[in-house]
């Protein structure tokens, strides 16, 4: 074989696929006799791996030490090895072969002059099969492997969201509810009476301790209670997010479910949505939602949305939650009086993200004036224009919600 692994040594097994060569060596060291299993295979592999072998005594010493754990099976692990590379020519390149125009480059075979190779000789695999589709007129017995394809929801997550109907919006919504399944708990000042807590709960240590001359026998531990941090989502749907209002609501709906979030959309007025996105059917939650929402596809006040959430018994949700507004940033509020509410907002929130459908965009640049006026005050800038774009949020919305805090970059160094 030609190749460099140190300076000019040639490497024995360059372009061999490791794994597929130690299971086929492993199976005729077993058929032989020798007891090596799947635990000798990887060790071998990773031996292959730490010390690619230069010569054919490096790769009997790597085998060796690696597969054979009794003295007794050295004599038929000698004999195996010899039937296998004796007098066998180097192994060659799949791209060789296939220069050559063999027919049989799926399985490339090493000849061997012995019974203990087997039928067809040498080894079964030099490399990889590819993964082909077997024909109907091929029999059970050829060794094949099933074409992979992406799933359809891979296949989806990438593509924007005006390409998508609404089946297919369904489908990866339900992929994204499955991305927050398990939502990250905080620790709260309540605490709960647990055997296995590390604080002395000292009421009922000392109730328990009058039944004992008031000597605290029985001590009673404590551990604080923790619940999911507080979430509320506010998603515009107005004219210039048409395309990625339905997948914003399978968002809310997502988050609604599984954080017990409070969700909200808004275009020129705001309307609370956590009821409706709650129920069981996701079509059925979608439909009522769009129901619900009077002023969808209309113009967009996020200032004076934002506003009349903190002036709303709903605007207690905020406090300690994290908030996320799901925007393009155009509205016709005055950039003014959108600092102001973020300002008062930002003071009251544990934490503001924005998703911007645009963000993912190249050269993106927040200056809208809306945008720049609202970027000061949010701890992150996410993309969200596609449902792998959303899905990533999701999950640094969890690293968030863990206590990670990291500011996002001022206006003007990069977004």
């Amino acid at each position: 074989m030609s190749g460099a692994g140190n300076g000019h040594t040639p490497l024995l097994l360059r372009g061999v696929d490791r794994a597929a060569f130690a299971v086929a060596f492993v199976t005729r060291l077993r058929s032989a006799g020798v007891p090596a299993g799947l635990t000798d295979a990887a060790g071998f592999v990773e031996a292959l791996a730490v010390s690619p072998p230069v010569s054919l005594s490096a790769l009997y010493w790597t085998a060796r030490v690696t597969l054979v754990r009794r003295e007794v099976d050295l004599v038929v692990f000698d004999r195996v090895f010899a039937a296998v590379f004796a007098d066998a020519p180097p192994l060659p390149l799949p791209h060789l072969a296939r220069a050559a125009g063999r027919a049989d480059d799926q399985h490339l075979r090493l000849p061997a002059d012995t019974d203990q190779a087997g039928e067809g000789g040498g080894l079964p695999w030099a490399t990889l099969p590819p993964a082909v589709q077997q024909d109907e007129t091929e029999t059970d017995s050829a060794l094949r492997i099933p074409e992979r394809r992406p799933s359809a929801t891979a296949g989806l997550a990438d593509r924007p969201f005006e390409e998508l109907d609404a089946r297919q919006v369904e489908q990866l919504g339900a992929a994204l509810r499955e991305t927050i399944a398990s939502w990250p708990t905080r620790r709260t000042r309540r605490h709960v009476v647990d055997p296995a807590g590390r604080r002395v709960a000292l009421r009922p240590t000392i109730a328990r301790a009058r039944r004992t001359a008031w000597e605290p026998v029985e001590v009673v531990r404590e551990k604080p209670v923790r619940q999911p941090r507080r979430v509320v989502l506010l998603c515009d749907v107005s004219e210039s997010m048409r395309a990625q209002a339905t997948a914003y609501l399978h968002l809310m709906r997502a988050f609604a479910v599984v954080a017990d979030a409070e969700v909200f959309a808004f275009a020129t007025t705001l309307t609370r949505l956590t009821p409706v996105l709650r129920h069981r059917s996701a079509v059925a939650a979608i439909e009522q939602a769009t129901a619900t929402v009077t002023d969808r596809f209309g113009g967009t006040r996020i200032a004076a949305n934002l506003q009349a959430l903190l002036a709303s018994h709903h605007g207690n949700a905020v406090r300690g939650g994290i908030v996320v507004v799901g925007s393009d940033g155009w509205d016709s509020d005055p950039p003014e009086q959108l600092a102001a509410a973020m300002a008062r907002l930002r003071r009251r929130a544990y934490r503001i993200l924005w998703l911007n459908p645009r963000a993912g965009a190249p050269g993106f640049a927040p200056q809208v004036a809306a945008m720049a006026a609202a970027l000061p005050f949010c701890d992150r800038l996410l993309p969200a224009g596609t449902f792998t774009e959303l899905a990533d949020a999701a999950r640094q919305l969890q690293s968030v919600t863990s206590g990670e805090r990291g500011r996002m970059p001022r206006v003007g160094a990069g977004v």
